[in-house]
This record gives structure tokens, C-alpha cells and sequence, in this order.
């Protein structure tokens, strides 16, 4: 997946105007930090004792699709707690800085509530559509992805010519400046590729990335029509994430 290293930033869009996004980094910092996940929490201990600390956590937590399915109302709640739930130090910051990159611009032509609710519902849904997807699977699947590939794809109809630089790993990590329509796009190709791919089991969720991604551009269409007139540009590189 496409990680991104140094923030979006458009001399049009105020960094303070994007409370949510810093709100929500900071709620998925703070939980994994005290949760076993982090691994710097004394209280869980260590060795098994903590792998099995981190087991109990994420399917607490974390959306299990057969559970899920089940209709139980305390299941129901994971796919929205699911969101603020990591599962290592690289699945956070790939996250983070993600969302720090793509956030802020989609909040700040949103409006605070709207986003709040948007990146809410389409991660809750990106979830569910995973889960319905893989209905007898008992594997735990945790991470903000779905709710940030919205914010991809709501980017992508709102910022289509903002400038994108990325380093891909075949081309010797050579930084190459794209618009967003063309990196956007080459990004969801490879989650299809690698969905079609997808087994049950431990790894990276790809199709809840493509339907969070096209959530979002879907709600951006709908809710926005017309051009965007914010042209900003961003930092990107190009790798594998968790969910």
C-alpha cells in the first residue's frame, strides 16, 4: 500500500482546521500504546503470558466476522472499535501518517462533523463488507485502513490534480511526482490484484481497503459535485501495510 512519509500540505488548507484528524491520531496513539499490542504495557507481561494478552485483546476488540454475523450487540460495537485498534508499531504508523496525510485536506473541505461521521461510518462498513465477505472466518481483523481508504477515495474526488510524490521500490526508489488521479488509482489496482489473491487467515484485509476507498469517492461524489479548486501536493511511498 502506498505509505506516505512527508505530510500533504496545501497553502490553502490550515493545519488547525482539522481537529477530527489530529483527534483521531491521537485516540489510536494513545490506545495502542496501553494496550498489549505496544508491548510496553508491564501489566500484561511478557513471553506467552502477552501473546496471549494480545489475543484476548483484538478479539475483545476487533471485528470477528463469524461473531459479527451472529447479531450479537456487543460484536455489532467492533466494527467501530475495530477502527482504534492496531496490531504493531508498523501497522499504527503506517496508518497515522496516512490518515495525517489525507485526512486533513478531505476535514478541512468536509466540515468537522461530517468527516467525523464519514470516516466513522465508511471504516464500520468497509469492516462489515469483510466480514461478510469471509462470513465463516473466525480470524480477528483490526485497523483504521477501511476508514482511511475512504479518505483516499474521497481525496481522489475532491484533490484529482493535487501533486503526489512517490518512491517505488522498482524503480530504486527514484521519487517521481504524480497527480493524485494517477497514484490513487494505480494504488487500488494493486489492492484488487492482491484481493483477488486474499485467503483467510492472518494478513492484509484488501478488500475492505476497496470498499473503504470506493465509499469514499462514492459519498465524495454525491456530497460534492463540482471541481475542487484546492491544489495542494504530498509526500508518498510505496509499500505494504496491515490493515
Amino acid at each position: 500500500m502506498i505509505t506516505a512519509w512527508v505530510p500533504a500540505a496545501g497553502r490553502m488548507v490550515r493545519r488547525q482546521a482539522a481537529p477530527v484528524t489530529y483527534a483521531l491520531i491521537a485516540a489510536c496513539c494513545l490506545i495502542f500504546l496501553m494496550s498489549p499490542g505496544s508491548g510496553l504495557n508491564p501489566g500484561y507481561g511478557t513471553g506467552d503470558e502477552l501473546i496471549a494478552a494480545q489475543r484476548a485483546y483484538f478479539e475483545r476488540w476487533g471485528v470477528v466476522p463469524v461473531e459479527l454475523l451472529s447479531g450479537k450487540p456487543r460484536a455489532a460495537l467492533t466494527s467501530v472499535t475495530a477502527l482504534f485498534v492496531h496490531g504493531s508499531w508498523l501497522h499504527l504508523l503506517g496508518n497515522m501518517l496516512f490518515l495525517y496525510v489525507f485526512g486533513v485536506m478531505v476535514e478541512e473541505r468536509m466540515g468537522h462533523l461530517q468527516y467525523a461521521l464519514f470516516y466513522l461510518g465508511c471504516g464500520a462498513l468497509a469492516l462489515l463488507a469483510y466480514a461478510i465477505a469471509h462470513a465463516d472466518s473466525g480470524q480477528t481483523l483490526v485497523g483504521a485502513s477501511g476508514a482511511i481508504s475512504a479518505a483516499l477515495g474521497a481525496f481522489l474526488y475532491l484533490f484529482p490534480k493535487a501533486r503526489v510524490t512517490s518512491l517505488f521500490p522498482f524503480l530504486f526508489f527514484l521519487p517521481l511526482r504524480f497527480p493524485a488521479w494517477v497514484v490513487l488509482p494505480f494504488w487500488v489496482a494493486l489492492q484488487w490484484a492482491a484481493a483477488g489473491q486474499e485467503r483467510q487467515g492472518p494478513g492484509v484485509a484488501y478488500l475492505a481497503h476497496l470498499v473503504g476507498f470506493s465509499l469514499g469517492f462514492v459519498y465524495a461524489w454525491g456530497r460534492r459535485r463540482g471541481p475542487s479548486r484546492v491544489k495542494a501536493s504530498g509526500t508518498a511511498t510505496e509499500g505494504d501495510s496491515q490493515p
